[in-house]
């Protein structure tokens, strides 16, 4: 090859390097303008109900029917009003404070207990741990409306009917998943710790719960996120066990005795009581999501 056709090719190469750094760039560009268009999108799906909910607490119930995504200004605001006439009709303070007496009692129950259990079904290799385990997920899989009249019915035979009984009941219906977590994390703590603690004289409840549980953190602190959500913002197993008629009342029921017979609903007030409940569990996530991710990726990737 000439010198000359040497000098051609090294003068075209940094050209050619730049058009493809271009084009790579381009491309780059391109996906990061999708990526935030999406994730938009997205916002705007799970933020615009709550939006909604917001907007229409401060406008008049009859407003709400008739121009639902207008905004509250001008004659459509009410103030404050729906907020004072929800409080006094549903009692929701007290509401509130057997909403945190169950959830925070469930919480803590569920963690304890489902803990306690994965750790032993994990360690104990035995045909029947194994089919237990099977047990716990396909707990997992059946609706509540498969099981939720023989619940009913069992519940009122054991009087269960009361928060202390809501705890025994969540504690069931929430071990599916609280095992299946904790169970993959088991999985991944080296057997060597509790053989050495077993030397340095621990038994089996020391070996638990001075080495064991403190190593649980991460996923105990994701089970008790999602239990929490999931606990407080049920209805449908407060108002089939406890009912209307009992002091016990949880925000979701509290809040759904509001709905009047043929129509006669006060939407305003209904979405004013609803921007209350959903204001302690929201600064409770918005705090606490970075654990979710942590533990489940702790829990669910490991073993």
């Amino acid at each position: 090859m000439s010198t000359q056709s040497l000098a051609t090719q090294a003068s075209a190469t940094p050209a050619a390097v730049k058009s493809d750094a271009g084009q790579s760039g381009s491309g780059i560009s391109a996906l990061k303008i999708m990526n935030y268009t999406i994730l938009v999108l997205l916002t705007l799906v799970f933020v615009g109900p709550l939006f909604f909910i917001l907007m229409n607490s401060f406008k008049g119930r009859f407003f709400i029917s008739s121009s639902p995504f207008a905004l509250p200004i001008g004659d459509y605001f009410v103030g404050l009003t729906n907020y004072t006439s929800g409080l006094a009709v549903t009692n929701f303070f007290n509401a509130m404070g057997w909403s945190f007496v169950i959830t925070i009692g469930s919480v803590t129950v569920i963690v304890f207990f489902t803990a306690m259990t994965a750790y032993y079904i994990t360690r104990i290799k035995a045909r029947w741990t194994n089919v237990v385990y099977l047990i716990f997920v396909f707990s997992m899989i059946v609706p509540f409306q498969a099981v939720m009249f023989p619940t009913i019915k069992i519940a009122d035979m054991l009087g269960l009917s009361n928060p202390a009984g809501m705890m025994v009941l969540y504690l069931g219906f929430g071990a599916g998943l609280s095992v299946f977590i904790f169970s993959g994390f088991v999985k991944s703590i080296p057997l060597e710790i509790e053989e050495a603690a077993t030397i340095d004289g621990c038994g089996p409840l020391k070996t638990y719960f001075y080495i064991v549980f403190p190593m649980l953190k991460p996923v105990a602190i994701t089970v008790a996120i999602l239990n929490t959500m999931w606990v407080w913002n049920d209805y449908l197993l407060p108002y089939l066990v406890i009912g209307l008629s009992t002091p016990y009342k949880t925000i979701p029921v509290a809040i759904q005795m509001m709905a009047g017979s043929y129509g006669d609903n006060d939407m305003g007030a209904m979405m004013a009581m609803l921007v209350l409940a959903i204001i302690p569990i929201v600064v409770f996530y918005l705090f606490s999501q970075k654990y979710i991710i942590e533990g489940v990726a702790a829990g669910a990737v490991k073993g």
